[in-house]
């Protein structure tokens, strides 16, 4: 399925078990928060497209981690350790998140190519929590607000999955992350958690309601 700008019409389809609400902590939410706030128009390139992961794209997945990786708020981790994860264990990852109801991967493409990525899933608690991860846009293409268009796409998609309230977990340090989620109206809870990997480091959970 394929997910067109301008003038989106998010089709939702179902995906597949949930994944460890981690990402977020480490993994830059990017998106040139700057820019984003500056423009009134939600306007965006009609050369984006938003796609669901496809079973064969571990490739793809382990690509765009690794880049996201890469960036000054991704603290405890090294692309290295995210390319250490063989073929299988990456097709894996790609296979679940293409056919699961309860977790998925969406992939931003511009001109076909792979731009960007982010995660949605329901965590495993009984009130079965929905959550964004792993948002991450390259660089060349963040003035295209990609990251816009990610987290419309997986907002809609967990609402098809009956979700009335959407959860992040932002980096304290990443001021960028929290003002562009400040922007499509998250709001922080006041709650706060350690960084695992990172000692000092803080975490806080922002959540979207609709509606609101």
């Amino acid at each position: 399925m394929i997910f067109h700008r301008p003038y989106l019409d998010f089709r939702l389809c179902q995906f597949a078990r949930s994944f460890e609400n981690n990402d977020l902590t480490h993994t830059p939410l990017s998106v040139e928060a700057n820019s984003l706030l500056s423009e009134g128009c939600p306007c965006m390139s009609s050369t984006l497209t938003v796609r669901r992961i496809a079973a064969d794209q571990g490739s793809v997945y382990r690509e765009l981690r690794a880049a996201s990786l890469r960036e000054p708020y991704a603290p405890g981790e090294a692309p290295e350790a995210e390319l250490s994860v063989d073929a299988d264990a990456a097709d894996a990852i790609a296979a679940q998140r293409a056919s699961s109801d309860q977790s998925t991967t969406f992939l931003l493409y511009t001109e076909g190519h792979p731009a960007g990525m982010i995660g949605a899933y329901l965590d495993n608690t009984p009130e079965r929590r929905a959550f964004v991860s792993e948002l991450w846009v390259a660089h060349a293409v963040r003035h295209l607000r990609g990251g816009v268009l990610l987290v419309n796409t997986a907002r809609d998609w967990l609402a098809g999955q009956g979700a009335t309230e959407i959860y992040a977990w932002i980096a304290e340090q990443n001021r960028n992350a929290i003002r562009f989620y400040e922007h499509m109206g998250f709001t922080n809870l006041g709650e706060h958690a350690p960084i695992a990997r990172v000692p000092g480091a803080m975490k806080s959970l922002f959540v979207w309601r609709f509606g609101a």
